[in-house]
């Protein structure tokens, strides 16, 4: 689908933030018709054609926002903002005081939150259009696309296949090109592994990078909130925007520590894997036996040769013990509860305000175990006496982690976001995994409070995705940027999908 205007043409569909930019100040698209062209995308494929089901609630003020950008640009010459007239979709516990927001739980359907989230406050100064909210399992506690909202998301290139949680609905409206660019959240992958299931880039900062103040948390010194994006630049303009120091969330003075360049685009560069040195985690891959996980092999080892073509030293290595790391660090079942019913408190206009509430009174999806098995957790994680040993777990993790890339002076660590490929409805129905055994690689980098980015790796049997995550030291994003920005441009794997009406 595309939008066209006699002054020229447009093309909608894998449109990034500089082509619209690029367009706006030739007179070939306003943002007025960027808003309309996505609304009509959605009407077509969302809830009609394959039913994505993607997108929970629209915006009703986006046409006037765009409008006035509209006129900003014809009276002064200028963009208002690095994101000027660019419409984005957020994750529906990001908290907006003119949309709906409700975590992806039937209690909180008209729940209005007083304020924005300080991302939301960060994405309109920058001029951008939010132009709805999507699709996440009850308080992002699943892989999976299940929510008491909303029902069930599919993968728009398989819509018998799941497309990754918790940010579900981000990910297949931003695959799917409902809007130009999303946000998500990420405790333990919910950026990272639907990025991967649905051919997106997807960043994780190192916590507190970016400011998580006004969306709901699974365990506050792990949660993020990140990009969701069909290219590395565009993924990286937003997380220019987004990521500061927050006087609201306490956990941004990470961001202080961090040290960052002036804007983190400006390390993308298309040579950034000659001389760069990684490490294909080896024992982050299935079985080669697995009809599930080869596939997934098999891309991993073409994006190696791929990098190494480019200049990149690739050593296979191991993180020893890597299931009982990621055993001992898990937090979710001490913290979860807490974490979440402290944030439910704090928002006076809150219809339920405690998970307890919401399992006894039968308001969430029946198929979130990880719910279930966070209400049962500690009122104070301090009362929990694993709570302080997990802590200690999670710095013996990280400090492993970062000794073996100084050992072999690794830029950072590869290996496939999830070991197998985007599940089938029927597989997650009968239980072959839960959301405590999926093989998903993303709690590494979560549970070791390290940054990531994943990017896309290619088509498993020419329609799945797969997600290539690297993985870095503390703080040091823009070098896992730098690395992703040279392996798109190299390989190109993004591909658009093929939606029927």
């Amino acid at each position: 689908m595309a939008v066209k205007r006699k002054a020229g043409g447009f093309e909608l569909e894998e449109a990034t933030i500089a082509g619209i930019h690029r367009a706006m100040r030739a007179g070939k698209v306003t943002a007025r018709e960027l808003v309309n062209g996505y609304l009509k995308r959605i009407r077509r494929y969302d809830q009609q054609g394959p039913a994505l089901n993607s997108v929970v609630t629209l915006n009703g003020k986006a046409h006037a926002r765009a409008g006035a950008l509209d006129e900003a640009l014809a009276a002064t010459g200028k963009l208002q903002g690095p994101l000027h007239g660019i419409p984005v979709l957020l994750k529906d516990n990001i908290d907006t005081a003119d949309i709906p927001t409700s975590y992806g739980s039937v209690a909180f359907g008209n729940h209005h939150p007083a304020r924005d989230a300080t991302v939301v406050d960060r994405l309109r100064a920058a001029g951008a259009i939010v132009l709805g909210k999507t699709t996440l399992p009850d308080f992002a506690t699943s892989w999976w696309a299940y929510s008491s909202r909303s029902g069930e998301t599919r993968n728009p290139y398989d819509t018998t296949r799941d497309p990754g949680g918790s940010s579900a609905g981000t990910g297949a409206a931003i695959a799917a090109n409902f809007a130009t660019v999303g946000l998500g959240t990420d405790c333990g992958g919910s950026v990272r592994v639907p990025a991967s299931h649905c051919n997106l880039v997807g960043i994780r900062s190192t916590p507190g990078v970016v400011s998580r103040a006004g969306s709901s948390p699974l365990v506050f010194f792990q949660d993020t909130v990140g990009p969701m994006a069909r290219t590395v630049r565009d993924a990286v303009t937003v997380f220019d925007v987004i990521a500061g120091y927050d006087p609201n969330d306490s956990l941004t003075v990470n961001h202080a520590i961090a040290r960052p360049p002036k804007r983190y685009t400006e390390v993308l560069d298309r040579d950034g894997l000659k001389g760069a040195r990684l490490g294909l985690v080896t024992n982050a891959l299935g079985s080669d036996r697995d009809p599930h996980a080869e596939p997934v092999n098999g891309l991993v080892r073409e994006a190696v040769v791929s990098m190494a073509a480019a200049g990149a030293a690739i050593m296979e290595v191991q993180i020893p013990d890597l299931a009982l790391h990621l055993r001992d660090t898990s937090m979710y079942v001490n913290c979860s509860r807490h974490d979440l019913d402290a944030f439910l408190a704090a928002q006076r206009e809150a219809p339920v305000r405690s998970l307890q509430k919401i399992f006894d009174t039968r308001q969430y999806h029946p198929m979130l175990d990880l719910l279930e098995a966070c209400v049962v957790g500690p009122a104070l994680p301090e009362y929990d006496p694993q709570y302080f040993r997990r802590l200690a777990a999670r710095e013996l993790f990280q400090r492993q982690i970062v000794n073996l890339m100084a050992a072999h002076r690794l830029d950072a660590l590869i290996f496939p976001d999830v070991q197998v490929v985007p599940p089938t409805r029927e597989q997650i129905n009968s239980k072959v995994w839960t959301t405590l055994t999926y093989p998903t690689n993303t709690l590494i980098a979560s549970q070791a409070w390290l940054p990531a980015i994943t990017v896309p790796a290619g088509l498993a049997d020419e329609r799945l995705p797969v997600g290539l995550e690297m993985v870095g030291k503390p703080y040091d994003e823009p070098t896992l940027f730098r690395l992703a920005f040279a392996f798109e441009q190299l390989t190109g794997h993004r591909r658009a999908p093929v939606l029927v009406d």
